[in-house]
C-alpha cells in the first residue's frame, strides 16, 4: 500500500496515469470484456494502451497487460521495456506478471487485488521472486475504490442476467 504522507507527488502521478488505465477498463466493458485495462507509462508519457480481448479475440491471451506491451515494445522499438511504468486496474494473473518480468519492466502500479488469480501479492508474487531474472517495483492500491466498483458491477450485471435466464419459462 502507498503511504499518501510519504508519497504524495508520486501518487498524483499514479493516479493520473491509473484514471488513464480506467478509462482503458471502461472500454472493455463497453464491449462486453470483463473490465481491465492498462497503460504503460514511459519517461511520463503513455506510450501504450490495452484492454482485456478475450471474448472478441476469443484469444486467452489477450489480457490487457500482454496487448499493452506488445505496443509499448513497437513503440519503444524494443522488447526491454527497461524505463516504463505499467498501470493496471486489477493485479496482474501469473501469465501477465510473467510478461512483465519478461519484458524487464520497473514497476508495475495496480488498483485493486485479485483474490483469485493475482499473481504479483496475492497468490504469487512473480514480480518479486528472487529466483527470476528480473525483479519489479510494485504499488498497490490506486484508485482501488474505483476499479474495484467496476468489476463488482460489472460481475454483478452478469449474475442478474444468468439469474433471469434461469427463470425464463421454456417454450
Amino acid at each position: 500500500m502507498i503511504s499518501r504522507v510519504a508519497l504524495q507527488p508520486a501518487a498524483e502521478h499514479d493516479e493520473g496515469f491509473m484514471r488513464v488505465a480506467l478509462e482503458e477498463a471502461a472500454r472493455a466493458e463497453a464491449e462486453g470484456e470483463v473490465p481491465v485495462g492498462c497503460v504503460i507509462v514511459h519517461e511520463g508519457r503513455v506510450i501504450a494502451r490495452g484492454h482485456n480481448l478475450r471474448e472478441q479475440t476469443q484469444d486467452p491471451t489477450t489480457h490487457a497487460e500482454v496487448l499493452a506491451i506488445r505496443d509499448a515494445a513497437r513503440a519503444i522499438g524494443s522488447w526491454r521495456l527497461s524505463g516504463c511504468e505499467v498501470y493496471v486496474t486489477l493485479e496482474p494473473c501469473p501469465m501477465c506478471a510473467g510478461a512483465l518480468v519478461n519484458a524487464r519492466v520497473d514497476r508495475v502500479i495496480f488498483a485493486t487485488e485479485d483474490p483469485k488469480a493475482g499473481a504479483t501479492v496475492t497468490l504469487y508474487t512473480i514480480g518479486s521472486d528472487a529466483r527470476l531474472n528480473h525483479r519489479f517495483v510494485q504499488t498497490s492500491g490506486v484508485l482501488k475504490d474505483e476499479a474495484s466498483q467496476l468489476l463488482k458491477d460489472f460481475f454483478g450485471r452478469i449474475r442478474r442476467a444468468q439469474k433471469e435466464a434461469k427463470q425464463k419459462p421454456v417454450g
